[in-house]
């Protein structure tokens, strides 16, 4: 494994767009809240999810995403033969998902090799990552217990990832959400035995929205443990009129994000839990958008809004956190004017291709924005939101 300042020292200086070095301590922390990490190695489903596979890259392996254990299996696993051991010399480091034995994703080497992100961090002038996993990995789905076993697997490896490189990445924990007895107490052992400052959540949960009575140990254990609740898109529609044209991913997931919040605060989440910290993937999907449309629904239907939340929901708009991925500089500033230049973070998606590509870069180049609050944006916020220590991703610590 390669050392971290042996990484670094390796890269040329990067210059931004100001001119000046990207080590130059007047640059503001860049902390990219939105990415992805999975492990180099996956439980075997033959096995107990307690046991894993022989290390190993893993480039053409098959890699198994709808995890079937105890039920009838969709997913095979298939050991690597000569053939496709040339394949993976051939493939630079890249790996093929797969659902139900059909094509999911191409993955590259930056999706389970830190030292490779690292690299990738220094040329686009980002100091620290906040990582949590794949979301097709939440596998609500599952029976609970083995989705548990899954969970604790991915925490213990993306722990892992952050103690090596405690400067560099910071960890989201991910919990069988299907099961709330069990959600809590992997929520506990993330945060008291490992370290976690927040975890990373669907925007529903199988037939839940996120109001569901069910949840209600998990939202008391957040406020309790202090954790910020990272809400992303998945499980979106994408049958019959949703499945051309990437339906899923360009309208789907602002959708899912805004039934997300719709749900917390009709259902009178945020009011039960006022110190529940929320932030929304995708710069809040539709919701900053169509908040006017929201608050009038509350005010012309309360028998049919209004049943659970005593506030109009222009009063959570302060409390709401969302990343800064919206990809144009006039919705960027539309998020900031509603949510509060305070309540944004910046957040790539990285390393997929719907993503910002140089993480920030929107932020860094609007005009509209003052110094200060480009500061905000790019790292001050997220250190308020995880309750970071500022002082050990100082640039010269």
């Amino acid at each position: 494994m390669e050392n971290l300042d042996e990484i670094t020292a390796a890269l040329p200086p990067v210059t931004s767009c100001c001119g000046g070095e990207t080590g130059s301590t007047s640059k503001p922390l860049r902390i990219d809240i939105h990415t992805h990490i999975m492990p180099a190695r996956l439980p075997d489903l033959k096995a107990s999810l307690k046991s894993c596979c022989p290390a190993l890259p893993p480039t053409l392996k098959r890699i198994p995403i709808s995890l079937c254990i105890g039920t009838t299996a969709k997913v095979r696993i298939r050991r690597m033969d000569q053939r496709a051991e040339q394949r993976r010399r051939e493939s630079h480091g890249k790996a093929k998902m797969m659902i139900d034995g059909k094509p999911f994703r191409d993955v590259e080497c930056n999706c389970w090799q830190p030292e490779e992100r690292i690299k990738e961090m220094a040329a686009t002038s980002v100091d620290v990552q906040i990582i949590s996993t794949i979301p097709v990995f939440f596998n609500y789905w599952a029976e609970p217990e083995h989705c548990a076993d899954l969970a604790r697997y991915l925490n213990d490896n993306i722990a892992q990832t952050c103690s090596l490189y405690p400067k560099k990445f910071v960890g989201l924990a991910t919990l069988p959400m299907q099961s709330p007895e069990l959600a809590v107490a992997e929520l506990k052992r993330c945060v008291q035995e490992l370290g976690y400052k927040g975890i990373q959540i669907g925007s529903h949960i199988n037939s839940w929205n996120l109001d569901a009575p069910e949840l209600e140990p998990i939202w008391t254990a957040c406020e309790e443990l202090d954790v910020g609740v990272f809400v992303h898109p998945w499980d979106m529609d994408n049958k019959g009129r949703m499945e051309k044209y990437w339906f899923p991913w360009l309208i789907g997931m602002p959708c899912e994000t805004t039934v997300a919040i719709g749900s917390l605060i009709f259902g009178g989440v945020l009011e039960r839990h006022p110190k529940l910290r929320i932030c929304l993937a995708h710069g809040g999907g539709s919701f900053p958008y169509t908040i006017g449309r929201i608050e009038h629904g509350y005010q012309v239907r309360p028998d049919l809004c209004a049943t659970s939340c005593k506030e109009n929901p222009l009063s959570y708009l302060g409390r709401i956190w969302t990343d800064s991925l919206v990809h144009d500089e006039d919705a960027l500033m539309l998020l900031i004017k509603k949510m509060g230049v305070d309540k944004v973070m910046c957040g790539s998606d990285y390393p997929f291709p719907l993503g910002e590509h140089e993480p920030g870069k929107l932020i860094e180049e609007c005009k509209s924005l003052s110094d200060e609050d480009k500061a905000k944006l790019l790292g001050g916020n997220a250190i308020k939101f995880f309750r970071m220590d500022e002082t050990l991703y100082a640039k010269d610590a």
